[in-house]
């Protein structure tokens, strides 16, 4: 067992205009902690995460229905309280008749999460989607009264529409975000356009998901090559959403950053991490983990500055496959 000297620490950034501070590289549990990765495997990457100083764990009530809840409930009730942020969701179906941002279905959802994370509170509930079926007074308002109740200390949004966003804003006597959660990497680069510059007038941070295009980035999928048999992309309990980043041209883009990487002296993680990282309104960047090892590979991108030849070599190597 390697020992606290011999690994990487993570920096810390404050999440948007609230008091907490978090770890750039943050603990998440999408498609590994609702049923991709066992208990045992799972319990080693969160004690990874707290070796390195990852104090920010992401999670969903939907991801596994209630099972990623309800794991990290069991995992995280041998850690005092005040020692990690926890960030859960809300929106996504739990049934047929559960779903969506109504205030009956907020106060609902947020006392099954809070029983299933074995918790009093959250720190950060955010709306899983925009819900297109109540209106945004409803959901302001309830989301207000869960804060004042103290069942969660801030809230945040992901891949909310800009004009949702900025019609929630200047809502009267309602909770003000802190954080925004939208898909960032240096394939994905959409939030750039609009979400983030608002978000920096407002005081609400970027907290990013498939920073490393769920495992893309890392170089191990290869242009019209076999998908390794220990992947991500070759289970299937963790590969529906990433079939449309195997093209081959976008493969080839993420092999011409192989000697970026080399002549940074950098890891192809370590690449894609400080990449999305270099942008002041990103707080934390949320990484899966089914191994120890590889949380602690992630939190070594903490605190590595890119200089601009290699920010430019980035942008030269991927060329036309960046969505923006």
């Amino acid at each position: 067992m390697p020992t606290w000297g011999t690994l990487p620490s993570v920096n810390y950034r404050k999440l948007g205009s609230s008091p907490l501070e978090v770890s750039e590289i943050s603990l998440g549990s999408w498609l590994t902690y609702s049923g991709g990765v066992a208990r045992e495997q799972a319990e080693a990457c969160v004690r990874a995460a707290f070796e390195v100083g990852i104090n920010f764990i992401d999670t969903a009530n939907v991801y596994g229905q209630g099972a990623s809840e309800t794991l990290l409930g069991e995992v995280l009730s041998g850690y005092e309280r005040s020692s990690y942020v926890l960030a859960t969701k809300v929106y996504f179906p739990m049934s047929d008749s559960d779903h969506g941002l109504s205030a009956a279905q907020i106060h609902k959802q947020i006392d099954a999460s809070l029983a299933r994370l074995r918790t009093d509170h959250v720190d950060l509930y955010q709306c899983h989607r925009y819900d297109e079926q109540t209106p945004l007074e409803e959901t302001m308002a309830a989301l207000a009264e869960v804060v004042e109740a103290g069942k969660a200390r801030h809230i945040g949004f992901s891949e909310w529409p800009v004009q949702r966003i900025a019609e929630s804003l200047a809502l009267p006597g309602v909770a003000r975000w802190v954080s925004s959660q939208p898909q960032y990497s240096i394939i994905w680069r959409a939030p750039e356009a609009e979400v983030i510059p608002l978000c920096e007038r407002e005081g609400i941070s970027q907290i990013v998901w498939s920073p490393l295009a769920q495992g893309v980035l890392t170089g191990k999928y290869q242009p019209g090559q076999a998908l390794p048999t220990d992947s991500r992309a070759a289970s299937e309990s963790m590969s529906g959403f990433i079939d449309r980043l195997l093209d081959d041209r976008v493969l080839e883009a993420v092999q011409r950053l192989a000697p970026v990487a080399e002549g940074a002296g950098l890891t192809m993680a370590e690449l894609a991490l400080a990449w999305v990282l270099r942008q002041p309104n990103v707080a934390s960047a949320i990484v899966g983990a089914s191994r120890p090892e590889q949380v602690h590979a992630n939190a070594a991108a903490s605190g590595i500055t890119l200089d601009a030849q290699t920010l430019a070599a980035v942008d030269e190597a991927m060329g036309a496959v960046v969505v923006r």
